[in-house]
């Protein structure tokens, strides 16, 4: 199954936004692995500790803190790489936060795209766009079955009403301005890519079930879980990083003929339960690891999330390399060789090499 193409990421000139986070952190390091001349444009990392700082990433690329939101700042810097392609991930990414700073989170989530879809414009010498979004983009039914990429958008939520808006901006520049009419006239690929609950180690954002699970466990006390029957398209952050980078290679020698949204989400039997994956991951653990069911009424979120993934599986030949079982061995095995003193970067290239030969 494809895995990311050496020969191709070889030089190629990337520019990412969002490098700082978790899932920023992980795919630039896998790309200066791979030879990419990689520029990543960001805030300050959102936790302490975090994987950025970890990695040392920052000796590797040419890191730049800056808000997306100041669109004179992105244009600048954008033009400054002149990137081949542009991977946008930078996103408040929190549904729970989402309530608390709505303004923010439009802001940032909606206002944001635009601005680097705008510097993708004015830049003149990008090839692809690839807007990073979320499993939560769609209008939620809750009617038990897998989404397709050809469903409505919706978004209960600021955070999935706002990645939501985020895919019809783009939607609406690649009609706009990058058709694939007029492709041999601009050049530029454009396309979305929607993955699922991603997980995985040197994560320690706040309100996620995994860095929560890891706190507490530490901490010696039991994990509060909201929802226990909600179910997720849980993966390990190398499957749908692996995902996007197919994508990326394809947008960039196949052009428009791959634009468009695409799903990156685990296998059937990998929907599982917020309580099976705090089971299975306190059993993996090992010794005293339990949890606890908050009771009482919580902020609303979805009671069932699926992705179907066909057209990535068709079209593209992705799949899912590792299941939910193996992505949570994964993540004890991370979380416990840190806590020994191992190394965040060795124990991250152990984990992609292995990846890659799985």
């Amino acid at each position: 199954m494809p895995s990311i193409n050496s020969g191709f990421w070889k030089n190629k000139k990337v520019f990412i936004t969002g490098h700082t986070g978790f899932k920023g952190s992980w795919l630039s390091l896998w790309l200066v692995k791979k030879g990419a001349r990689v520029t990543g444009l960001a805030l300050r990392p959102p936790t302490k500790p975090n994987l950025f700082e970890l990695l040392k990433i920052k000796n590797d690329i040419k890191s730049v803190l800056g808000d997306i939101r100041d669109l004179r700042r992105v244009k600048t810097e954008i033009n400054k790489a002149v990137p081949d392609i542009v991977i946008h991930m930078a996103a408040q990414p929190i549904v729970r936060r989402s309530y608390e700073l709505p303004v923010e989170t439009y802001s940032t989530n909606v206002m944001g795209t635009v601005n680097v879809l705008e510097a993708v414009r004015s830049c003149g010498k990008v090839k692809v766009f690839l807007n990073v979004t979320t499993d939560k983009v769609y209008e939620n039914t809750e009617l038990g079955r897998s989404f397709r990429e050809s469903e409505p958008l919706g978004g209960y939520d600021p955070y999935s009403s706002s990645k939501a808006c985020s895919e019809l901006v783009t939607a609406a520049y690649r009609s706009s301005y990058f058709n694939a009419s007029e492709y041999k006239k601009h050049g530029i690929a454009v396309a979305t890519a929607r993955a699922g609950n991603v997980i995985g180690g040197g994560d320690w954002a706040a309100d996620r079930l995994i860095p929560d699970f890891v706190k507490a466990i530490l901490s010696g006390k039991k994990i509060l879980i909201r929802n226990p029957e909600a179910v997720r398209p849980w993966q390990h952050v190398l499957d749908p990083l692996n995902g996007y980078l197919v994508l990326a290679e394809a947008l960039y020698k196949n052009g428009a003929e791959f634009s468009g949204a695409w799903n990156f989400g685990p296998g059937k039997t990998d929907a599982r339960t917020v309580k099976w994956v705090v089971e299975n991951l306190c059993g993996k653990w090992g010794g005293a690891a339990a949890f606890k069911v908050i009771k009482g009424r919580h902020l609303h979120e979805s009671k069932y999330l699926k992705l179907n993934c066909e057209k990535s599986q068709k079209l593209l030949k992705w799949e899912q390399k590792w299941d939910i079982k193996e992505a949570l061995s994964r993540v004890v095995e991370w979380t416990k060789g840190y806590e020994a003193g191992l190394d965040a970067r060795e124990l991250c290239e152990r984990q992609l090499k292995e990846f890659e030969q799985y």
